[in-house]
Formats: C-alpha cells, sequence, structure tokens
C-alpha cells in the first residue's frame, strides 16, 4: 500500500492520501523483556499519580510493596534512559542531558501569561501499548490549554520534535517564548536551530522545579487516565487513532477547571482574534 520508494510521492504524502498516519508505519514492538514490560506499566502509573518519586523510591515500592526481586540498576535504566522520567522535585537527577549542548535560561518565572501563544510548552511522554511502548509529544499553549499540536514515535529524538514543532508553527503562527525541559532532545542544535531562527525566545525549566512543567505534567495524566490506561491500543494505528479523538475532546468539548472551566479552543481562539 505505501511505497518507501515512490519518486514522486513522499511516504508523509502518501499517508495523508490514505488518510493514515505515518506512526503505524514505524511501530514495531520495543525490544524489551516481558518483565520490563510488566515494570515499566507499573511505573507509569504510579510516576503519573506520584511525580515527585525518582528511580530510587520506585525501586523502593516496587521491591518493598509490590514484592519484585529486581535490582536497582534495572529501574534506574527504565526510568531515565527508557522511560525517559524524572522527579520533578530537587534532587541529583533530572532529565537526562548531553552536558555539551547549551542550556537556556527559565524565562517565565514571574511571567504573566494573559494571551494565545505568548507561551508554548513542549514535553515527551513514555505511552504503554498492550504490547510495547511510544513516545507521545505535545506542544500545549500556556494561556488556554489548547493542545496546539502532537505526534507518536518509536524514538525520542530531536528531528521529531523540530518536526512536531514546526507543524505547529505553520499552523498556528509563532509564540513569543517555546519552553521546554533540558532533556537531549530540546537542547540539541537541531530544534534550538528552529526556534531561534523564528525570531521565538527558547525557555528551559530549571532542574528539579515541580512548578515549571506543571501544565504539562497535567496534561500527560489527563490523557493517560482519560484514555490511555482505560484501552490500552493495540498498534501505532490504534495509538493514533485514539488519541486524535482524546485531543478532539481535550479541545473542543473538555472543560478545565484552571481556566474557569472555558473549553481550550474556544479560549485560543477568541483570544486569538482578539489579538489580531
Amino acid at each position: 500500500m505505501i511505497s518507501k520508494g515512490h519518486s514522486k510521492l513522499s511516504i508523509v504524502k502518501q499517508c495523508n492520501l490514505l488518510n493514515i498516519h505515518r506512526s503505524g508505519l514505524y511501530y514495531k514492538s520495543n525490544g524489551e523483556r516481558e518483565l520490563n514490560l510488566e515494570l515499566m506499566q507499573l511505573i507509569d502509573k504510579h510516576y503519573t499519580k506520584y511525580p515527585f518519586k525518582g528511580a530510587r523510591r520506585m525501586h523502593t515500592w516496587l521491591t518493598m510493596d509490590k514484592d519484585y526481586k529486581v535490582s536497582r540498576n534495572r529501574i534506574e535504566r527504565l526510568y531515565y534512559k527508557v522511560m525517559g522520567l524524572r522527579a520533578i522535585m530537587p534532587g541529583r537527577h533530572t532529565t537526562k542531558r548531553n552536558r555539551a549542548h547549551k542550556i537556556y535560561p527559565y524565562l517565565l518565572r514571574n511571567l504573566k501569561v494573559h494571551k494565545p501563544n505568548q507561551v508554548w510548552a513542549i514535553d515527551i511522554t513514555y505511552i504503554p501499548m498492550q504490547k510495547g511502548f511510544m513516545y507521545l509529544v505535545a506542544i500545549i499553549d500556556l494561556h488556554s490549554r489548547y493542545v496546539l499540536n502532537w505526534s507518536v514515535s518509536n524514538t525520542m529524538d530531536a528531528q521529531w520534535c523540530k518536526e512536531t514543532l514546526e507543524e505547529a508553527i505553520t499552523i498556528h503562527g509563532k509564540p513569543e517564548i517555546v519552553n521546554t525541559d533540558q532533556g537531549s532532545q530540546f537542547t540539541a542544535e537541531v530544534f534550538t536551530s528552529l526556534v531561534l531562527s523564528n525570531g521565538i525566545k527558547l525557555s528551559m525549566d530549571g532542574k528539579g522545579r515541580a512548578i515549571d512543567n506543571v501544565f504539562i505534567e497535567r496534561l500527560w495524566r489527563s490523557v493517560k487516565y482519560e484514555s490511555i490506561y482505560l484501552n490500552p491500543p493495540n498498534s501505532g494505528i490504534d495509538l493514533y487513532k485514539q488519541l486524535n479523538t482524546y485531543f478532539y475532546f481535550y479541545n473542543n468539548q473538555r472543560r478545565h477547571q484552571g481556566i474557569n472551566n472555558q473549553i481550550p479552543f474556544k479560549r485560543y481562539l477568541e483570544k486569538h482574534q482578539n489579538a489580531a
């Protein structure tokens, strides 16, 4: 159905014509042992509920409360390297970054976010499947809580994050600030150059600061508890369809207490039109 070597149509265009998402083409069950997949699902649910727990406390919970006979090294590898997690509290460990990459200052401290496209936040989360797992990246407008764009992938890489942000800019215009964590995907030149070349300010969460990425953390909690945990997807295409349905509901129907029970899309659109 899809020709990867087509002389005239790229894979993206072929997928658009067939009304399928390219993530389904790249989905392969990740090569982790069954026990590791089981542990990762437990870690994900526990972390989503208690994001202040790091790998050490997660290991304590798994071994003492859940009776798993596993080493701390195994849990640290799954927690940091495979799942890309960090505890949102002061401590030694944060999202793993490349120390050769430049880190940008946090610009949101004491900033009043009062309009759409003033500040966008982007982040990545682990998504458990029935067999295996994938990653989800999403971009949220902090003023309206509107999810501007999202994508799923087998791997966490800077090019994927860059393309997702690039699509959001094409659709919605440029924000004044993009806020990220200090993960290597967001400190890589392929990502930072896109932000800076568009005249956008780049802001990065401080190490171990619990409040810097609170809005996107709430989004992950909503996605998982209101969709993924209730019906774990079986394939990349199933995941895409499920998330597409959920984000439509989240943006267009779900009322949010944090914005006075308004609907994100209406808040984004009304304020955006007034600003124009």
